[in-house]
């Protein structure tokens, strides 16, 4: 059964998964925040809703709380894991726009490379999972 609030105990590959995950996620969301700002609002769909700048920060925000989160409450894991994978998959729809619309930033800026990140994001998702415990061992 799958259990929230207390995961397994954590194989090795886990464990450098979710630091350099939590690092990675930690950069990547202070870099909304400040000097990569202006490139991920280039990436932000026209068709979006909100506010580019806002929908920046806010998703800078939120990748700062996964990164620490990742690298400070290792006993919550598992939703972390889960939680930063469901965030992958929604700010999925914006890197397939991104290829659609032919946007360049950080340096994807042939179709080809635009097409390759798309099959990056599966990896993410399953680098989250993995990270948070999941999929579980099995009892033996």
């Amino acid at each position: 059964m799958l259990s929230l609030t207390s995961p397994p105990s954590e194989r090795r590959s886990q464990r450098v998964t979710r630091l350099a995950l939590g690092g990675l996620m930690t950069v990547a969301g202070v870099s909304h925040l400040t000097f990569a700002r202006g490139e991920f609002q280039a990436q932000v769909p026209d068709w979006f809703p909100l506010d580019a700048d806002f929908t920046v920060l806010g998703s800078g925000v939120a990748e700062v709380g996964f990164g620490l989160a990742l690298l400070a409450l290792p006993r919550k894991r598992r939703i972390v894991g889960l939680a930063l994978a469901a965030f992958f998959v929604a700010i999925f729809p914006g890197n397939i726009a991104q290829y659609v619309e032919g946007t360049s930033a950080f340096g994807l800026d042939t179709d080809t490379k635009r097409l390759l990140r798309l099959f990056g994001q599966p990896v993410l998702i399953a680098a989250a999972l993995w990270a948070g415990g999941l999929p579980e061992r099995a009892e033996r």
